[in-house]
């Protein structure tokens, strides 16, 4: 009997294809849907492999719905979403995809809301919609210049260099804060400078957030964070929002100790604070920082190379809790 898999919501027809050779397919078509707990539990109760993506809640329910589950294999980084101590009790593997993939995209988009809130793309986007045009030469519409200004990097990672690279592009003196320092043969080629990160967050024009999700990074950026920043300086954060205090930093934006904000990512995701929706300086975008065509479909068949290794009997390439395999 050919194995029966369930994919909670589209993804590239290529991946798709390559499934249904080996396997009996069925997936949510809409993309605008976030499947509940019941519907995974009834997902998983059907089917023998999980195919999940980033906003789908897999909890010690759902993975015990099935007796027989062979595998949670999902299309992210690192499974936050996912209860891998209860998927590990039952020697279930659960499966990812590799980091490196997402550096270059994510940085893009870090750029691309770092810009969009300095130069007040998306406010200027709203009053050209509105049939407003400001004399282009008064002072209605100043931002924030990026040109010459000091970026300060949070998080030296695959995404947190790239960062580095394009911050070089526009002579930006550049700041970052990791725990763990780079060689400094590495720090010369990207032209960065490790400091502190209180002198970080005081010194920086922009501070993006590219540092991974851990009990010690969950609020890393809170109240005495924002009182340390310029009041000039803006925050970007495309890495996880629970890195954010999001009370605080609505806190910080109504109280003008910063200038604005630029967010891919949210603390209670998919639920902004609605105080932050209201804020015209604050930019927007929905966790689409891997949102590349070519990527995607990139991505989606990394999962399904994982599910045929384990269709196949072996241990896929990508498996987070490789332990239930021994040694």
């Amino acid at each position: 009997m050919r194995p029966r898999i369930f994919i909670t919501q589209p993804v590239a027809h290529s991946a798709v294809e390559r499934l249904r050779q080996a396997a009996e397919v069925e997936l949510n078509p809409d993309p605008l849907h976030i499947m509940t707990k019941d519907e995974l539990v009834s997902a998983v109760r059907d089917h023998d492999i999980l195919f999940c993506l980033l906003h789908d809640h897999v909890d010690r329910d759902v993975i015990a719905a099935n007796p027989d589950l062979r595998a949670v294999a999902s299309m992210t980084i690192t499974p936050a979403d996912i209860d891998v101590a209860e998927a590990t009790a039952r020697r279930i593997p659960v499966t990812v995809i590799p980091a490196l993939l997402l550096d270059d995209a994510t940085a893009d988009l870090a750029w691309a809301l770092l810009l969009s809130v300095a130069r007040r793309v998306a406010e200027g986007d709203r009053l050209m919609r509105s049939g407003t045009f400001p004399g282009s030469q008064s002072c209605y519409m100043e931002g924030g210049g990026v040109s010459g200004k000091t970026l300060g990097i949070v998080g030296m990672g695959g995404v947190g260099r790239a960062a580095a690279q394009r911050g070089r592009g526009f002579r930006m003196q550049l700041l970052y804060h990791d725990p763990r320092r780079l060689p400094g043969d590495e720090e010369k080629d990207l032209g960065l400078t490790w400091v502190p990160l209180d002198e970080l967050l005081a010194r920086s024009d922009f501070v993006s957030i590219h540092a991974r999700l851990t009990p010690q990074t969950r609020h890393l950026i809170s109240d005495r964070e924002f009182a340390l920043m310029k009041p000039t300086a803006y925050l970007i954060n495309t890495a996880r929002g629970p890195i954010v205090d999001e009370q605080a930093l609505v806190r910080a934006l109504t109280g003008r100790r910063i200038a604005g904000a630029g967010l891919d990512v949210f603390e209670h995701e998919p639920r902004p604070d609605p105080a932050l929706l209201a804020m015209p300086n604050v930019v927007f975008t929905p966790h689409v920082g891997s949102a590349i065509k070519e990527l995607r479909e990139a991505m989606a068949n990394v999962v399904v190379d994982n599910i045929l290794a384990l269709i196949a009997g072996k241990q896929p390439p990508n498996c987070w809790n490789a332990e239930i395999y021994g040694k």
